[in-house]
């Protein structure tokens, strides 16, 4: 299964080979970098050594595995001088000459400070164990294999300055943005890509940045400050909270986002959680004019009568309200709101149909999981069922969301089935 077939199952075993130990000792700066980056989540797989790579992700032209990034001198970065490091981390050019695949993301990374850059190299250096592990060939056919093209892409679409502070702006909104638009690389994520595959954005002076794209088959969520599908009814404290446990009264973490909240963002200080959400609390709406979600309790007492008014009603009757409860608010913060929660507001529907055919992963916050998540509802729910339940929560309680087909649901079964090993094409807004 790539990494884009929808549901990473890899977690777990990146806090067993990372986590324990972070979690038992003070942080140098070099892998309190790393651990801003996350690059864990990326550079290790299930039940391998932290950093040795081979996580195979699903591109338009292929698959392609992340590379072997300990300081191992045969198959890792063991040979590689700071400017070689450099080199690949900012420009995405290896050793050899070769161009990486924008998968890696470097046109984050190229913001990143001299320093920075040097604190990363001595943590990967002197204090990352080196794996033998060969690194894995990718799956593209010639000529698409080439990589010289990747060469013009980078003139075409990256900024190569290295992060400026805005004046005007406080400590804090600075530190924010450059932990998010550089080290954090949420824009990777959160921002649509072009029909070249280029972020369509990589900082805040576009209203595209960080408003919202799909990835893994997950609509990774607009960040800006959007009434309904984004963080405009979030406060700094729940951004920060969020952040810190990956819940609070609004919503919980899914999807890849799980990687971030079990490997990185726990581990940041008090002062950069608050520097992030200060940041993303000043990002504008990017439909300012979105009348804001009202709660309405009719389908309360619809769900009280003991007559269900449509079979996504009798649905959740059945299968849901003992956790969501009729109300639609759920057991915050560790069993979510429906009513409201910017995920079932969102135009996409990807998030809601992945997560209720397959479960949510479990949550590990420095060594504790969490008690609650989300089951899988493969087997006991037809596409028919999964698409009625899904339809009733997105219009719902104030909830006035797109309905959800069967054919939409069957293409997501098949996607993200964990028997299908075949490439996967992400979608792209």
């Amino acid at each position: 299964m790539t990494r884009s077939g929808g549901f990473c199952v890899f977690l777990l075993s990146l806090i067993t080979i990372v986590g324990a130990a972070g979690a038992a000792r003070a942080m140098d700066r070099g892998e309190y970098l790393a651990r801003a980056g996350d690059c864990v989540a990326c550079h290790s797989v299930p039940g391998g050594k932290a950093f040795a790579g081979g996580l195979k992700m699903g591109t338009p032209l292929g698959n392609i595995y992340s590379t072997n990034i300990t300081p191992d001198k045969e198959t890792g970065i063991g040979n590689y001088t700071l400017a070689d490091f450099d080199a690949a981390l900012r420009r995405g050019v290896g050793k050899d000459g070769h161009h990486l695949y924008p998968a890696m993301p470097y046109p984050s990374y190229a913001k990143l400070t001299d320093e920075d850059v040097a604190g990363l190299y001595d943590f990967f250096m002197k204090e990352v164990p080196p794996a033998h592990v060969a690194n894995r060939p990718a799956e593209i056919p010639w000529p698409l294999n080439m990589r010289w093209p990747i060469a013009l892409w980078n003139v075409v679409f990256m900024d190569h300055a290295v992060f400026q502070p805005t004046s005007g702006e406080s400590a804090a909104w600075n530190r924010g943005a450059y932990l998010v638009e550089g080290l954090g690389h949420c824009g990777a994520c959160h921002t649509p890509r072009g029909l070249a595959w280029n972020e369509e954005a990589l900082d805040s002076s576009d209203a595209a940045f960080l408003s919202g794209a799909m990835l893994d088959f997950w609509s990774a969520p607009n960040l800006r400050g959007d009434p309904n599908a984004g963080l405009g009814r979030w406060s700094k404290a729940d951004l920060v909270q969020f952040l810190r446990t990956g819940h609070n009264v609004d919503g919980a973490v899914f999807g890849s986002m799980i990687d971030v909240i079990n490997n990185s963002s726990p581990y940041l200080s008090d002062a950069d959680l608050d520097a992030v959400a200060t940041y993303l609390k000043s990002l504008s709406a990017t439909h300012p004019n979105d009348t804001g979600w009202a709660y309405d309790g009719a389908t309360v007492t619809m769900l009280r009568s003991g007559h269900p008014a449509s079979r996504g009603a009798a649905i959740y009757l059945g299968q849901c309200v003992s956790c969501h409860v009729d109300t639609g608010m759920g057991f915050a913060p560790f069993l979510p709101p429906l009513a409201g929660n910017p995920t079932l507001l969102d135009n996409d529907p990807s998030s809601l149909i992945n997560i209720v055919l397959n479960g949510s992963n479990q949550i590990v916050i420095k060594g504790t999981p969490d008690a609650y998540r989300m089951p899988e509802f493969r087997i006991n729910l037809s596409d028919q069922d999964i698409a009625d339940v899904v339809t009733f929560i997105r219009q719902s309680w104030g909830n006035n969301a797109s309905a959800v087909t069967a054919d939409q649901v069957a293409s997501f079964r098949k996607a993200t089935d964990p028997s299908n090993d075949q490439v996967i094409i992400l979608k792209m807004r």
